[in-house]
């Protein structure tokens, strides 16, 4: 369900789930506890439609438009008086229109277009298993390595930014958290129960954060997976047990955001997410998904600009506070610089419509807010990934994410070219996406954030890209060797919108 539709949603590959049983000597972790109850605040009335209500920041202004709110039939879910924004819940077809007569809001709207108790549909895809042969074949030949995690020969990605051996100089403090604003973490998982933070962990979806022992976890672990594999691309713990993380000497934690229903990641819960973020002290986070409903929010729709308002109050709060914002550039290949885009995949949790949209006024939300670092996919030959979006001052760093199709590895055992990381129920598996290229920077800047521990988020964000190496843009590229070209890359050495300022590098991190 919700593995397809985040930044996962945007195309990720297929995965490839590999258990490792007790015939590799290792027992799955046990079994995540069952599924916790859907909030209370999405059992409303079936016609209520979710709202963000944007306002001056002022204790007076809040307390009369929380009156206001009451008058037009509105019911006040959570309210989050030191950036302004409100959450509500209304049946009132004209709830957001009344609101922005109000004195002191600055924007409002819808923040889906369904009623809160409408199922959305999924675009799930067919999930391969490796036999237990493969799964014993693929660890008996990475075991093969001194020094590494029993699949680590698989991690091409890994040694691809060097985080191999920056782990040998430094695996980074665990005075660092990257908190993974996603779909759940399985913390029980072995690779990841070392170096889990249940302390700044939470359920934000409603936008009420629910810190109950267990709430950050799946949904449901078969489908919901997403969270967890990225969660192990940054922090797997060099322990003997399956892969490591970029950084694995870091703590990492869970928000979970995305909706039990469809799978989606709605406004309030990111709002959410980034403000407990801050409020629990987390350096970094890392967004692999794009706000729901819209893929493009654009600035001249009331309700979309309403969610890029509270989203953005959300997270230069965080900011301030000390914790740096890394996000995936998304997986259409475009590009986010262009004079237009076609956005035919929005509003995706009721009926797309197919929309030429202006990206300079029109934004992906949170890749494309000030401050946010945006990261670029690359496979195993270091060149951009097929799907990967892009945009000549949008991407700022690149970092491997995958590529199945055009990059595929000869010297690992899978030769698969997709990212190999942990999966709920302590299982393995691959995934590919800039779903996967954020969490390898987000891991890269918890390393940096470890050895520079006074750096600022802006401080943070300029270390990231100097440590970066950019291979520049390619003289070609026409990956399926049709004649044309696939995407066009502006710019030049230093900086260029494939890559932004370039690939990171975890061993220039830490040296």
């Amino acid at each position: 369900m919700a593995h397809l539709r985040s930044r996962r949603r945007l195309g990720l590959a297929v995965p490839l789930a590999l258990s490792l049983t007790a015939s590799l000597g290792f027992l799955p972790a046990a079994a995540s506890a069952a599924p916790l109850g859907e909030p209370s605040v999405q059992a409303a009335d079936a016609t209520a439609l979710a709202y963000v209500v944007n306002t001056r920041p002022d204790h007076r202004t809040i307390a009369a438009v929380k009156k206001a709110i009451a008058a037009a039939d509105g019911t006040v879910v959570t309210s989050y008086d030191k950036i302004g924004v409100i959450v509500a819940h209304s049946a009132n077809p004209d709830f957001a229109k009344v609101m922005r007569t109000v004195r002191g809001v600055e924007s409002a709207g819808a923040t889906r277009t369904t009623p809160l108790t409408a199922a959305g549909t999924t675009d799930e895809g067919p999930v391969q298993l490796l036999t237990k042969k493969q799964a014993t074949k693929t660890a008996r030949m990475s075991d093969a390595a001194a020094d590494s995690e029993p699949l680590e020969a698989d991690q091409w990605d890994l040694r691809a930014i060097g985080a191999d051996k920056a782990a040998k100089i430094n695996p980074g403090s665990s005075n660092v958290t990257v908190a993974v604003i996603d779909t759940g973490v399985d913390d029980t998982h072995p690779d990841l129960a070392p170096n889990f933070s249940a302390a700044q962990s939470a359920n934000c979806v409603g936008g009420v954060p629910d810190t109950s022992a267990g709430a950050w976890r799946p949904y449901n672990p078969t489908e919901d997976y997403h969270g967890t594999h990225v969660a192990g691309e940054i922090a797997a713990a060099r322990n003997g047990i399956g892969v490591a993380g970029v950084a694995p000497g870091v703590k990492v934690a869970g928000i979970k955001v995305s909706d039990p229903k469809n799978g989606l990641f709605y406004p309030e819960n990111v709002v959410c997410a980034f403000v407990f973020a801050a409020d629990h002290g987390v350096e970094i986070t890392n967004n692999s998904y794009y706000v729901d409903p819209w893929l493009y929010n654009c600035m001249d729709d009331p309700d979309q600009k309403a969610i890029v308002d509270a989203v953005n109050r959300a997270q230069l709060y965080a900011q301030k506070k000390g914790t740096l914002n890394l996000a995936s550039a998304g997986n259409s290949n475009h590009d986010m610089n262009a004079d237009s885009i076609v956005d035919d995949t929005s509003p995706d949790d009721s009926t797309p419509v197919s929309r030429t949209i202006d990206p300079h006024t029109c934004f992906d939300v949170p890749t494309q807010l000030p401050g946010v670092v945006t990261v670029s996919a690359t496979g195993v030959k270091n060149e951009k990934s097929y799907y990967s979006s892009y945009g000549y001052g949008v991407v700022d760093i690149a970092a491997p994410g995958g590529d199945r199709k055009f990059q595929i590895p000869t010297d690992t055992p899978s030769q698969n070219g997709r990212i190999l990381s942990t999966m709920p129920n302590g299982e393995y598996g691959w995934l590919q996406g800039t779903s996967m290229a954020s969490p390898h920077a987000a891991g890269v800047a918890a390393l940096l954030k470890s050895k520079y521990p006074k750096a600022t988020p802006a401080m943070l964000q300029a270390l990231l890209k100097a440590q970066a190496d950019n291979p520049g843009c390619p003289e070609s590229y026409d990956q399926d060797g049709d004649g044309k070209q696939d995407a066009v890359c502006e710019g030049g050495k230093r900086f260029n919108g494939f890559y932004g300022f370039g690939v990171v590098d975890a061993l220039d991190a830490v040296d």
